[in-house]
């Protein structure tokens, strides 16, 4: 059973490299390290130094998981299965380890996303313009 556990820098530096260098999540880390997740946050409030490194850790995260993507996306060693019916053999897609790939890419594409949004978020632009795509008109207003 996790215990309460006291805030120290090598115990916090311990999770921030676990957290930078593994694609496991705060929960998975503290049950290896018999920390209890609770103890974690409590420090992510109060404790600027963690809070500090704990960002620095999750970008480092981010792009972990970036590098992740390519692998995954990369490997088509399982996406056919050999099958035999009576005296035939036939290739056919797996489909169940190529839907689980795309997932495994699309989950660390949302996390890659929100945890280094200028980096790996979506982009969207604004454009204003006026009638018939013309530059925009700006009546009634004065300037004193």
């Amino acid at each position: 059973m996790a215990r309460p556990t006291n805030y120290t820098e090598g115990q916090a530096d311990l999770i921030c490299e676990k957290i930078a260098t593994s694609n496991f999540s705060m929960k998975s880390i503290c049950e290896q390290l018999d920390i209890p997740v609770g103890t974690v946050l409590a420090w992510l409030h109060r404790e600027p130094t963690f809070q500090e490194k704990y960002a620095r850790a999750k970008e480092m995260q981010a792009d972990l998981l970036a590098e992740e993507i390519l692998d995954i996306a990369d490997d088509g060693s399982n996406d056919f299965m050999t099958i035999v019916k009576g005296d035939q053999e036939y290739e056919v897609e797996n489909k169940e380890f190529v839907n689980r790939s795309r997932l495994r890419v699309d989950s660390r594409k949302w996390i890659a996303s929100k945890l280094k949004p200028k980096k790996y978020g979506d982009r969207i632009t604004q454009e204003i313009t006026g009638a018939n795509g013309g530059p925009l008109q700006i009546t009634g207003i004065t300037v004193t």
